[in-house]
């Protein structure tokens, strides 16, 4: 490590919504380099999903940060914890997934995440908690369910919601917590990264450590990242998300497309650029808001698709969207519709947009559709229940991205 403490605390309070605590931060820095140990700083990951998000890459990009200091990064695939699910922020309980689907995402998320973070083996430890929460007796599950009590966990904001609405709280879901806690135990951590919705979890992480007679971990918590409108959480289920493996031209255009008000937001969580440099592009009498936007999208694309790929993304972008310009993309992928799908040569408008991935079930669809955001060669589709008729060549557009070319089989 050849940064000064106050060096590597200016790079790894950058854009932290709190950490508990500071001045233990950088008493565990100073000792780090009188002893020549790295850190060991931990984030956890549930495989609940296949694919990550930019919202995902926020903790991920610190962990690499803490990486490039010289500490040692602990990936911990929570393939035990994702058949329970995290109830944080859930109003209610999350249906629980087989080892077969889990084991399928952890490979995702593990390919993803070197997109982010260095996977050497010296730089980064894979575990799965498994390999520890599933060999626990009934006798230990007990202990460790005797260091908090019930009142302790219905301090937790998400369970307090339920149980004032009257929602049932099942027991397995108090668990998940203490297992994501002992986790903390089981590998020594020294730091435990997450967002603000884990907030809960990490601090038990360091009240398990201390009756385990270890130096409480600190818990450096990130802002969860708004997603593409503004307001919500960005999350697939709302459709308002950066997928880390789109295409350079999706993801830029996606950017393109967010409120100017959150430009600092994404600069700060998904960038490196300088603070001083930012300061000049969110200076609307400096830089105009379109322009800070070009190059917020142009440096997050060629992090995931290499240098270059911002420029490539952005002519394509302006050479469809520039003032006055409806052009299609010189390239596009053509979808095979069968007959199976048509009556009479119309096809159910819901069923088109699954059938061609612009939707993940007919409900998405019917919602997309509602909002005006689906059109057949350029003509809004404006029926959710109702049917068109299609024709080979067509183009099917979703929002102003994303387009295929359909092609009716004989």
């Amino acid at each position: 490590m050849t940064k000064s403490t106050d060096e590597q605390l200016s790079v790894l309070t950058r854009g932290c919504e709190a950490i508990y605590a500071v001045d233990e931060l950088e008493a565990r820095l100073k000792q780090s380099a009188q002893t020549g140990r790295p850190l060991r700083v931990k984030l956890g990951m549930d495989p609940t999903a296949p694919d990550l998000t930019l919202g995902h890459t926020v903790v991920l990009r610190k962990l690499g940060e803490f990486q490039e200091l010289g500490h040692k990064a602990i990936l911990i695939i929570g393939d035990y914890t994702a058949m329970i699910g995290d109830p944080t922020g859930k109003s209610k309980t999350r249906p629980v997934l087989s080892d077969a689907q889990v084991q399928a995402n952890a490979q995702t998320y593990l390919d993803q995440a070197g997109k982010v973070i260095n996977t050497s083996p010296e730089k980064l430890e894979v575990r799965r908690n498994s390999e520890w929460l599933s060999k626990m007796n009934f006798a230990e599950v007990l202990a460790m369910s005797g260091q908090v009590t019930v009142a302790r966990m219905l301090e937790r904001d998400t369970f307090a919601k339920r149980q004032a609405e009257g929602t049932e709280i099942y027991m397995h879901e108090l668990f998940y917590p203490m297992m994501q806690a002992r986790d903390s135990v089981v590998i020594r951590s020294d730091v435990e990264l997450g967002a603000t919705d884990q907030t809960f979890n990490n601090l038990m992480g360091r009240d398990f450590q201390r009756s385990a007679n270890q130096p409480p971990q600190i818990v450096v918590i990130m802002p969860i990242l708004v997603g593409l409108d503004g307001h919500e959480k960005m999350s697939k289920s709302l459709g308002n998300y950066v997928g880390v493996a789109e295409s350079a031209t999706d993801m830029f255009g996606k950017l393109m497309s967010i409120p100017d008000e959150i430009m600092r937001n994404y600069f700060e969580l998904l960038t490196h650029v300088p603070a001083s440099r930012m300061t000049e592009l969110l200076n609307a009498s400096k830089t105009h808001p379109r322009d800070a936007k070009v190059e917020l999208a142009k440096n997050v694309v060629e992090q995931y698709h290499g240098t270059g790929a911002g420029e490539i993304a952005r002519a394509e972008f302006f050479r469809i969207h520039g003032a006055g310009k409806t052009g299609l993309p010189d390239e596009m992928d053509e979808v095979s519709i069968p007959q199976a799908l048509l009556a009479e040569g119309e096809v159910p408008v819901a069923d088109l947009l699954v059938h061609c991935g612009f939707a993940s079930s007919k409900s998405d669809a019917r919602r997309l559709i509602k909002e005006r955001g689906a059109r057949l060669d350029g003509e809004i589709l404006p029926d959710p229940q109702g049917s068109t008729r299609i024709q080979s060549g067509q183009v099917l557009q979703r929002g102003k991205r994303r387009f295929v070319r359909l092609k009716i089989d004989d």
